[in-house]
């Protein structure tokens, strides 16, 4: 009998001793992140819902920064033009909140109405108007072809703590003009307002 059997054995024994020190074991898995607590209040579906306080508030939208503003003959009550724009078919876009941080409702009936054309304007806003004072002209707001204002209608009075987001079209100024007044009835005037394109 050949003594390099023992030998071969041993060799055998050293190497699966070997490979079994150097073979990695697997890491242990990652600890999972804790689930969200359950809620035991009403289940709808099959799902169970969270309680509101546990949903982050939603942020508020930011409102357009004002490029004009004015006081209102009634204290506490002011405007602020967020935009005065040069639009398409030769028309100028203004848009503009009106805040009511008085003690009483502002109200639209005939409040700023054009006075040749109150019936018609009625709860709207269509006695605005702009000046242009270097081209010496007034410009009013844009009317369809049954007379109506294309201009906020129809508005809600203002509560006190309120406030209301309104419109109007007019006919474009030359493109020379680049500033012009505002008028609200019962506001001061918002002069040297800029226009955009």
């Amino acid at each position: 009998m050949k003594r390099t059997a023992p030998a071969s054995l041993m060799l055998l024994v050293v190497a699966i001793a070997f490979l079994g020190c150097s073979r990695q074991e697997p890491a242990p898995p990652a600890a999972r992140p804790a689930a969200p607590p359950v809620a035991t209040g009403s289940v709808s579906a099959g799902t169970a819902t969270t309680p509101a306080s546990t949903v982050p508030p939603a942020p508020a939208a930011a409102r357009p920064a004002a490029i004009a503003t004015a006081d209102g003959e009634s204290s506490g009550v002011r405007a602020e033009v967020t935009e005065l724009k040069r639009t398409s078919g030769g028309t100028l876009s203004l848009k503009f909140t009106m805040i009511n941080d008085s003690d009483k409702p502002v109200s639209f009936g005939y409040t700023f109405v054009d006075p040749a054309l109150e019936t018609t304007d009625y709860g709207g806003i269509g006695g605005l108007h702009l000046i242009d004072p270097v081209g010496k002209k007034k410009y009013f707001v844009a009317r369809d072809s049954e007379g109506k204002c294309v201009c906020s209608q129809k508005v809600a009075d203002i509560a006190k703590g309120g406030r209301t987001n309104l419109w109007a079209k007019f006919p474009a100024p030359p493109d020379d003009v680049q500033q012009i007044s505002i008028v609200i009835p019962h506001f001061s005037p918002m002069d040297d307002v800029p226009l955009s394109r």
